[in-house]
């Protein structure tokens, strides 16, 4: 079993972006943005317009970890 944790806001501040900045230039609204960066959910739309607005893979926006069954 994989243990799935977000890592959009990492991503976000790696690329010197704030929530507000970052819906601007992915067209993604800065709520669903602030929501994803609470917790593992967001369409699909969604997480592929933000990692091409950050020039990050898909799977970067999350931290994968092996975890115990």
């Amino acid at each position: 079993m994989l243990k799935v944790t977000p890592a959009l806001e990492r991503a976000r501040k790696d690329a010197g972006l704030t929530q507000v900045e970052l819906a601007a230039k992915s067209g993604v609204p800065q709520a669903a943005i602030s929501r994803f960066d609470k917790s593992a959910q967001g369409s699909y739309a969604n997480l592929i317009a933000l990692a091409r607005a950050l020039n990050v893979t898909v799977e970067s926006l999350f931290i994968i970890e092996d975890a115990a069954d």
